[in-house]
């Protein structure tokens, strides 16, 4: 009983746990930003396209820095039902009926109010327009399997709101999926690979198979989808837990 007690536990602390790895991870691409610079006001610059000649800067105000040496990865969860949820199932059209909870029967939407506290500061509330504005002339890619999606998914109803309509538009190019922001000329982009390095299980929609091999030292049949990526974000796990064991070359 005490086993099954536990799953169900981990059954339903899994969800949150996997929006804390975009939450963290948003935290981190803003930290390393705003850490890299000790003056009043930051100012960041995306790099220069050839058929742009400004680019206005990003300023970052003071409440919106983080102290410096603050570990944004020691802290707790706190019931916030005040500034979150950040969006809902029905204000994001970009979602998939698998990863929206109360579609498919969930009777409460509790989970959606918690929110991560660092120990020792406060991390300014997301702001979309100020991260698409660090996108600017950016590309952006999720790559994994398919926590690595939802992810994705979420990033992108992150920021969509403050994206004008006809400004914005997701293509499915499998393994790939791209979400194109237009007037910031930017991407954010989901690329298939649940085990990083090559695998019989590489195809978008037929990797159900018997038996999964991987090819440990062969990824260039990936890697050259991510050249010319500005910032790539890498997932593999649940994928590695299959049984029978997988055979790995």
């Amino acid at each position: 009983m005490k086993q099954l007690s536990l799953d169900r536990r981990i059954q339903t602390l899994f969800p949150v746990a996997l929006a804390s790895l975009l939450v963290l991870g948003t935290a981190r691409l803003v930290l390393d930003h705003l850490k890299s610079n000790h003056s009043r006001d930051f100012r960041l610059y995306s790099r220069p396209r050839s058929h742009e000649k400004h680019r206005l800067p990003v300023v970052i105000s003071p409440e919106d820095r983080v102290a410096e040496g603050c570990n944004v990865f020691e802290g707790k969860w706190v019931w916030d039902n005040v500034s979150y949820p950040l969006y809902t199932e029905e204000s994001c059209p970009f979602l998939v009926k698998q990863v929206t909870c109360q579609r498919n029967g969930r009777p409460d939407s509790f989970y959606k109010n918690w929110r991560w506290q660092p120990n020792e500061c406060n991390l300014p509330r997301f702001d979309p327009l100020k991260l698409l504005q660090m996108l600017r002339g950016k590309r952006l890619m999720f790559v994994g399997d398919s926590v690595q999606r939802a992810q994705f998914e979420s990033m992108v109803c992150l920021v969509q709101s403050v994206i004008p309509e006809g400004k914005k538009s997701l293509q499915r190019v499998p393994p790939m999926k791209i979400f194109k922001i237009e007037e910031f000329d930017a991407s954010i982009e989901y690329y298939w690979a649940p085990f990083i390095v090559e695998s019989n299980s590489d195809h978008a929609t037929n990797h159900t198979v018997l038996k999964r091999s991987v090819k440990l030292d062969a990824i260039a049949k990936h890697g050259k989808e991510w050249e010319g990526v500005d910032i790539l974000v890498f997932e593999s796990y649940v994928w590695w837990m299959y049984m029978p064991l997988i055979n790995a070359t």
